[in-house]
């Protein structure tokens, strides 16, 4: 047995590992190179295959029907597993869901997050930008650019569009920020699976309590149009709505937060790439898309094998799991070149990020939209800009990117 390729998989499950570029890429890097069809056995989780090649999580995105996203969506320890289960608090969202439930039941958000929806919401969106870059000059300079600006931002759009009044926005960010963070220790102080399950519970209460409201009263919200929303004649159950708000609320904000304050960290390492920027706007689109390369907020999602399956002359067989690495398939040497260099003009830019096929994400469009407004509010007023002090990412093996980005930085006023 290669000792190396042994430990290379099992990082894959380490949620302190992608706290640390150097070691999980290193380990990604590994694998792509000597085994793409990798078998895992880590302490604490049930074993799964590591798919690290950019050709192979395609093949395995187009094939829906041959690897499900039930019964085991997500990579969690094997404790919380039956912990959650026990409860009765796994969450049913999109990404647990296939086949004519998933097409039904995304159908519910599909026209908000659709083209004209986001020209409606554009102006807002780029208002909230605004708010947001003046709110920097606020701290005379010196921010942790994350917990100061990055992670309100899309939470405010987000919120925004699912109807919630601004005074529970504390509240929604403190329990998402537990629930996506339960890995990380300054996040969860040590509560494990208790706690990950005491903030389920805790989300779910808030959510059905929202359910029940917009029943009673509906309004012109998202989170309206999810409460009274029929499948075959019945409204959704208390918990199948709330799983819903669940996944917006958290997923639309959390992952464009990290790409975000990844992107800024990335122009501040990369000078002549953000004066380029600075100096040619319309290369925001590919910019942005270059940053969510880069950050690959969603670190993973698992498959499993509705049948026998051959990948890279390897036999899959029927029930196991497969764990689809996102920052391997967007570092791959062989679609990307020089991947590990980061470039506001690359094009294409076939990244994975938002997945591919019949689970590509939902508020992909509205992710960038908030980024390139974000940015393009920001970098005209930015005179100068460095860290000021260590970055630091989250502890994940789910969702994640920076938890602290210390800036220093000369902003002028809007006008």
């Amino acid at each position: 047995m290669n000792i190396k390729l042994m430990g290379a998989g099992r990082t894959l499950a380490d949620p302190a590992a992608y706290a640390n570029d150097d070691r999980i890429h290193k380990a990604l890097a590994l694998l792509r190179r000597e085994a793409p069809v990798h078998w895992v056995e880590a302490p604490g989780y049930r074993p799964f295959w590591a798919i690290t090649r950019h050709a192979d999580v395609m093949e395995i995105e187009r094939q829906p029907d041959l690897f499900r996203n039930a019964p085991r969506p997500i990579l969690v320890p094997d404790a919380m597993e039956k912990r959650t289960a026990a409860q009765g608090t796994n969450f049913r969202t999109l990404v647990s869901m296939d086949g004519a439930e998933h097409r039904q039941v995304r159908a519910i958000g599909t026209d908000w997050f659709g083209p004209g929806a986001l020209r409606h919401l554009e102006t807002r969106v780029t208002e909230l930008a605004r708010q947001y870059v003046d709110r920097m000059l606020e701290f005379d300079g010196e921010c942790d650019f994350v917990t100061d600006i990055a992670v309100h931002y899309p939470l405010d759009v987000i919120l925004s569009l699912l109807g919630l009044p601004r005074s529970d926005f504390p509240r929604v960010l403190s329990l998402a920020k537990e629930l996506l963070g339960n890995a990380d220790q300054e996040i969860n102080g040590g509560r494990g699976a208790e706690g990950f399950v005491a903030v389920q519970q805790e989300l779910l209460t808030y959510f059905n309590e929202l359910t029940a409201a917009r029943r009673a009263t509906p309004t012109t919200d998202l989170a309206s149009a999810i409460a009274n929303a029929r499948l075959d004649g019945a409204l959704l159950s208390e918990f199948d709505a709330a799983s819903y708000y669940i996944l917006i609320a958290t997923a639309g904000h959390d992952t464009t937060s990290a790409s975000i304050a990844g992107g800024l960290q990335a122009l501040i390492e990369n000078p002549q790439q953000l004066r380029q920027l600075q100096d040619d706007l319309t290369l925001l689109p590919t910019a942005v898309d270059e940053m969510i390369r880069w950050v690959t907020p969603i670190k993973c999602f698992l498959r499993t094998a509705t049948e026998d399956y051959v990948l890279r002359g390897t036999t899959i067989r029927k029930g196991d799991s497969v764990l689809l690495s996102y920052p391997s398939a967007n570092r791959d040497e062989d679609l990307f070149e020089e991947p590990f260099r980061f470039d506001i003009r690359r094009t294409p830019n076939r990244h994975l990020a938002f997945g591919f096929g019949v689970h590509y994400c939902l508020g992909a469009a509205l992710a960038k939209m908030e980024a390139r407004a974000f940015f393009a509010e920001l970098l005209p007023r930015l005179d100068s800009v460095q860290l000021a002090g260590k970055a630091e990412l989250f502890a994940t093996n789910f969702i994640g990117g920076l938890k602290h980005l210390p800036i220093r930085y000369k902003l002028r006023p809007s006008v």
